[in-house]
């Protein structure tokens, strides 16, 4: 348990309504907290619970740390209620309201903020009106993006190089200019805001966005330095952006139930059983894949996945993004009796953080999301990358070309949530890689490299280490802003 050396910071956190968001924000709170520091998480109704429950621990060790519930403007921008979640099916007019919704919560949080009079807030990158919001009250405001140093310092170099408009079609290859390493990406691997011209909510959300972290006092970032170091100092010294990495977050988390339960919507009994069903196996035996709470395959894809798995003989544990009531016309006929005790499909969510740290585990089919990819190396295990949106591909990069842990599958085509006709990776490339990496030559040593960037992430939180040092030097810098 840490001292508690700043009793009287109080700092407001507001995360996006998207999971990939708003757990890695809990656990930057939580991290605050056991330092001492007074913490509010802001947040809508349906997103309470969740949170409020991931802070139990925290509350019960005596740390200050509390949900402020503010209304999700579903009315005015012509929602439905209980809209705010963006796990929710959306059709595209839905998601621009969506979009349009949040930039209306300025004046509730304003109101709060006058109510509390807080020391700081950390806002997501996504609600650019934070910057202006904590100016009124002459108060920091700083970033949350969830990405890496990695991912930030191309997306800047992209953005001010334009390399991207320089090629003659979406898949030829450019390289990313003044990076610490060549980098190669193609039009079809980026963000569809940076290849097209347009007035959607999103490409208006991300300009403001943009503007309004440069003019933020700074950026917290979910990374520790052992990781990236050399992206790292590119962000800091070279792009000249305020930082302070303390990640990874997620090892915050060292109560069983805070492991099992992180974003949970499953059963205690889904968790026993999937546990249960790992301890029977042998070490590196099995195959995790699971991309994340927000993509969502066509089932043409999911079809392409099972035959793959099937083909490649391995044990396998796979997380779909389907509901229970769903039909299983996403499965080849008699999968499931095929497979008996050599798979286990799981829908919707699944306890991964003890799923990666079980020995069982060999190796973690990932979309290459920020938060996925520090779970995997804090537990130690390689990866098969397959991006999907956001800023995968980037990660996808530092993960097989910089760091030797991973190797890719072959997607190659950013995939928005427009109903595919075909599957973009077929089961010949799946069965390929993951045939591969479990019976290949090459898994020994991305396994043995990854093995130690997960004690280095470990050192980097621990007291003394380079992500408790950066926390404790931001948590000075705030002191002396206020005092």
């Amino acid at each position: 348990m840490e001292t508690k050396p700043h009793p009287h910071l109080h700092i407001f956190f507001l995360p996006f309504m998207a999971q990939g968001h708003t757990l890695p924000m809990i656990d930057i709170a939580k991290l605050f907290a056991s330092r001492g520091v007074k913490c509010t998480i802001v947040t809508t109704p349906a997103n309470a619970p969740i949170i409020s429950k991931a802070i139990q621990t925290s509350k019960g060790f005596g740390f200050e740390i509390e949900v402020v519930v503010i209304k999700f403007p579903s009315a005015e921008v012509g929602l439905p209620e209980g809209s705010e979640s963006t796990k929710l099916e959306k059709t595209d007019e839905m998601r621009e309201k969506f979009l349009k919704a949040i930039t209306l919560f300025e004046q509730q949080v304003e109101k709060i903020l006058d109510q509390h009079h807080p020391h700081c807030l950390v806002a997501d990158f996504l609600f650019h009106w934070a910057t202006n919001v904590a100016a009124k009250f002459g108060i920091p405001r700083f970033v949350f993006h969830g990405a890496g140093f990695f991912a930030l310092c191309s997306l800047k170099s992209v953005m001010l190089y334009q390399p991207h408009m320089k090629v003659s079609s979406d898949s030829e290859s450019f390289v990313i200019p003044s990076l610490p390493d060549e980098i190669i990406m193609t039009r079809n691997q980026l963000a569809p805001f940076l290849t097209r011209n347009g007035k959607t909510e999103l490409i208006k959300l991300i300009k403001a966005s943009r503007e309004a972290e440069e003019r933020s006092y700074g950026i917290i970032v979910n990374s520790y330095y052992e990781l990236e170091p050399d992206y790292a100092d590119h962000y800091r010294k070279v792009l000249g952006k305020k930082s302070w990495h303390i990640g990874p977050v997620s090892l915050c988390n060292k109560v069983e139930k805070d492991k099992s339960e992180r974003g949970r919507e499953g059963s205690v009994d889904e968790v026993h059983e999937c546990l249960n069903w790992l301890n029977s196996k042998k070490p590196n035996s099995v195959v995790y894949i699971c991309f994340g709470s927000m993509t969502k395959f066509s089932d043409c894809q999911l079809i392409e996945i099972a035959f793959g798995l099937e083909a490649s003989q391995q044990q396998f544990i796979w997380v779909v993004n389907k509901e229970n009531n769903d039909k299983e016309e996403w499965l080849p006929e008699g999968f499931k009796q095929r497979n008996e005790g050599k798979g286990l499909v799981i829908r919707g969510w699944a306890p991964q953080l003890l799923i990666l740290q079980n020995e069982a585990v060999g190796v973690f089919v990932t979309h290459c999301g920020w938060n996925s990819i520090l779970e995997g190396v804090s537990s130690g295990v390689p990866m098969i990358t397959w991006p999907v949106s956001a800023d995968q591909f980037f990660n996808e990069k530092l993960v097989t070309q910089i760091l030797g842990i991973g190797i890719a599958i072959g997607a190659q085509k950013w995939e928005d949530d427009s109903v595919q006709r075909e599957a973009n990776v077929k089961r010949e490339a799946i069965e390929k890689a993951v045939t591969e990496f479990m019976v290949g030559n090459e898994q020994e040593e991305m396994r043995s490299k990854v093995l130690a960037l997960g004690q280095m992430a470990r050192r980097a939180v621990a007291e003394g280490g380079s992500s408790h040092s950066d926390l404790t030097a931001l948590i000075g810098e705030l002191w002396f802003l206020v005092s």
